[in-house]
């Protein structure tokens, strides 16, 4: 019945794009890690917030400090 088998690769399709690949891999990292800080900022400054008498500008203000310093970390 079937006793021909193929010799040839099973998919012969398109060359990769490298380039485009590597670009879209480093964006995808970019903004995860960008996320992860904004993510990690907000969960600290609602954990200051909430345990504190310090109120929403203070949490406020320690957010803004927090994702500046991430930044400028991250860079």
């Amino acid at each position: 019945m079937a006793d021909k088998q193929p010799e040839g690769p099973a998919e012969t399709g398109a060359e990769m794009d490298y380039a485009e690949h590597e670009r879209t891999y480093n964006l995808f990292l970019t903004i995860s890690k960008y996320t992860c800080l904004i993510v990690a900022a907000t969960l600290i400054a609602m954990a200051f917030g909430f345990f504190t008498a310090a109120g929403f500008i203070s949490s406020t203000i320690l957010f803004i400090l927090i994702c500046a310093l991430g930044v400028w970390i991250l860079r």
